[in-house]
């Protein structure tokens, strides 16, 4: 009997001390909690371009060194520009953190380059109602690429799939054909890993997968009601992925200078010139974000040169025809291949500034020509009446403003007596009376 009860008290102080344990050891709860997985979230809406590159490639080294469960990119894009999209690719084959890439939400796409960017992904995702391919690469004229980078992108494609064990014959198609498929076609073919209506539906869906990452290291997802911290591109990010066009930079370049020159060919309250040094560092705000060529930028400097020069010398156009030329040729070569200068924007926006710095030279010309609005040039000769007097000086009010007088001759003045201007002495016009019938 007394065995029964000792044994039942063991059992209770048992109880007790498993029941207070999270609380009499410190850090017991808040390990627990910390266990909690998290997921870095970023969304990509728009082009792809190297705005978006570097920020994914910054998300990826965040969510590496925060340790987060996974990397998840929300896409929906038209394409972009296949260079940022091999340096996304790359980064994403990489990764050291499992990279999730999820077509969301419907009405969506991953087209062109958002599908090489799904195919790379360790799990591959879409919402109902979206669709990925289209990955046939244009020129700047949005026709069709060459033979040789159609092939080179498909080869690239293929590739993709390859080491994400995705149906290869779609990435080819999609690249040569431009095939495009829903979701469900995606699932079937094996195109993407999961269709999920929503983001914590997908995050409970790929709970348990196990991927592989870069060096053959398996791991194990645990996304299931995993917490999710975003990424964000910012205000400066999001002008910056704005700006990221080679057309709004050459627009904002060739305006900017034509802003510019019209300050030089009228100056006054300087709102020319302020508009045109705004648009002049946006344009270069633009040039840091997009590959260029030095030799475009020079041939910039010189238009912004010679269309200067046509103030000065204003006469048939010589100067504005050769900054037209070379800014003709700057937007030629300021981007190559798939950034080219759209040639709807290039030739028109030339066309303006060269007709542009012409006119200013001609207003800069009459300028110089004009007798002048102000100075003592505009009292000289005008006549007006004495209000003050005193001898061979007085006082006058004229062209708004008091002026003291003095006789040229030395002939006294009279108070209310008429009087014309005929030089200044310093501070004091130098007036000659003028008979009383003429007054």
């Amino acid at each position: 009997m007394h065995c029964g009860l000792f044994g039942g008290l063991l059992a209770r102080v048992a109880l007790l001390v498993m029941t207070a344990a999270p609380a009499l050891l410190p850090g017991w709860g808040s390990g627990a909690a910390a266990e909690r997985p998290s997921v870095l979230v970023a969304r990509v809406d728009g082009a792809i371009t190297p705005v978006i590159a570097e920020h994914l490639a910054d998300g990826l080294r965040e969510a590496e060194r925060d340790d987060r469960a996974a990397f998840l990119v929300e896409l929906d894009t038209p394409g972009g520009l296949l260079e940022s999209t091999r340096h996304i690719v790359r980064d994403f084959l990489g990764a050291d953190v499992p990279v999730v890439v999820y077509v969301t939400p419907s009405g969506a796409r991953a087209a062109s380059a958002g599908a090489y960017l799904t195919l790379s992904a360790h799990v591959a995702s879409m919402a109902p109602g979206t669709h990925i391919g289209a990955g046939t690469p244009v020129n700047a004229e949005g026709e069709k690429a060459g033979d040789k980078v159609v092939d080179d992108a498909a080869a690239f494609a293929v590739s993709i799939a390859e080491q994400r064990g995705r149906d290869t014959a779609f990435a080819e198609r999609m690249v040569r054909d431009g095939t495009s498929v829903t979701d469900r076609e995606a699932l079937s073919l094996g195109v993407v890993d999961v269709v999920a209506p929503d983001r914590a539906a997908l995050l409970d869906a790929i709970d348990g997968r196990t991927v592989t990452l870069d060096g053959d290291r398996h791991v194990v997802l645990r996304t299931a009601g995993a917490e999710t911290v975003p990424h964000e591109l910012g205000f400066f990010g999001e002008l910056r992925q704005t700006l990221a066009s080679p057309e709004l930079a050459f627009l904002f370049l060739s305006l900017g200078t034509l802003a510019v020159v019209y300050e030089f060919a009228t100056p006054g309250m300087g709102l020319a010139g302020t508009a045109g040094v705004i648009l002049l560092v946006l344009g270069f705000v633009a040039l840091s974000v997009l590959p260029f060529q030095a030799g475009g930028l020079l041939l910039l400097l010189l238009a912004a040169v010679l269309f200067l020069a046509e103030l000065f010398t204003p006469g048939i156009g010589v100067f504005a025809a050769g900054g037209t030329a070379a800014l003709v040729m700057a937007g030629v070569l300021l981007f190559r291949g798939e950034l080219a200068v759209d040639p709807l924007v290039l030739w028109p926006t030339a066309l303006v500034v060269g007709a542009g710095s012409v006119l200013a030279g001609r207003l800069a010309w009459r300028a110089r020509r004009a007798p002048a609005a102000t100075g003592i040039q505009t009292l000289v000769d005008a006549e007006t009446q004495v209000r003050h007097a005193g001898g061979d000086t007085g006082q006058v009010f004229l062209d708004g403003a008091w002026w003291a007088v003095r006789s040229a001759s030395g002939r006294p003045l009279t108070e209310g007596g008429r009087v014309r201007v005929t030089s200044q002495d310093g501070l004091v016009l130098i007036v000659e009376p003028l008979p009383e019938e003429e007054s």
